[in-house]
């Protein structure tokens, strides 16, 4: 009996011509109102480059895409909440967010609840140390960072009050213009989506396989060594 792939969608700034994406689209303000329309090509190439980590850890997984940056690395509580939510209707079982917000907004909180309820793991990027951002605040989100001990293959078990969890810090090309934090979020999402593969169910199964798999247990101790976010 064939198994069905691992659905993954990812909530950025798109993705290029070359990316393998099953469907995706963009969610625009504009003139005070949301707008639903088609995605346009990635001009910031975050989005890409989260694209490019998962697929090349999870090969299998279908990808979809919601865009909500464009020219640059700002969006909106509303915007995130109603990609969320595009995607949940998409069927996907993990979503990536790449991103954190500052400010605590009821419409992303409520996405955020509306998608675990639907069984959804939501993988959201968590600064190393600061203030906490959102969606990764929010109960039953993983909170991912970057981990300058993991290389492509390690993560680790970070259980601090900022993160759960870290993943290696460089894109696939190993450029430092777009890495930490959110890049280690990626690197997570793929770890979630290859323990759903094992048929996990429970965000308990999901969080103890992961504490399992990770070559570091708690935060990195050295000084001197980077740890935190370059482009939250």
């Amino acid at each position: 009996m064939s198994v069905e792939p691992i659905r993954i969608g990812v909530v950025d700034s798109g993705y290029s011509e070359q990316q393998a994406v099953t469907s995706s689209a963009a969610f625009v303000l504009q003139d005070g109102q949301l707008w639903l329309t088609e995605a346009e090509p990635d001009q910031l190439g975050h989005g890409t480059r989260i694209i490019e980590i998962i697929q090349h850890l999870m090969p299998e997984a279908t990808l979809f895409s919601a865009q909500v940056f464009s020219d640059r690395l700002s969006t909106t509580a509303a915007q995130v909440a109603a990609a969320i939510d595009w995607l949940v209707e998409q069927g996907v079982q993990v979503i990536n967010l790449s991103l954190g917000l500052r400010q605590d907004r009821a419409v992303l909180r409520e996405a955020c609840e509306r998608a675990l309820k639907q069984g959804v793991f939501l993988c959201a990027a968590s600064p190393a140390r600061g203030e906490p951002v959102y969606p990764s605040a929010y109960p039953g989100v993983f909170r991912m960072t970057g981990d300058a001990r993991c290389d492509r293959e390690q993560i680790s078990h970070l259980d601090t009050e900022f993160a759960d969890f870290g993943g290696c810090v460089r894109p696939l090309d190993n450029s430092r213009g777009q890495s930490g934090a959110s890049m280690g979020c990626a690197h997570l999402s793929a770890w979630v989506a290859r323990c759903l593969q094992r048929n996990a169910v429970s965000l308990s199964e999901v969080r103890d396989w992961l504490v399992q798999q990770s070559s570091y247990q708690g935060p990195e101790q050295r000084r001197g060594v980077y740890t935190g976010a370059e482009d939250e």
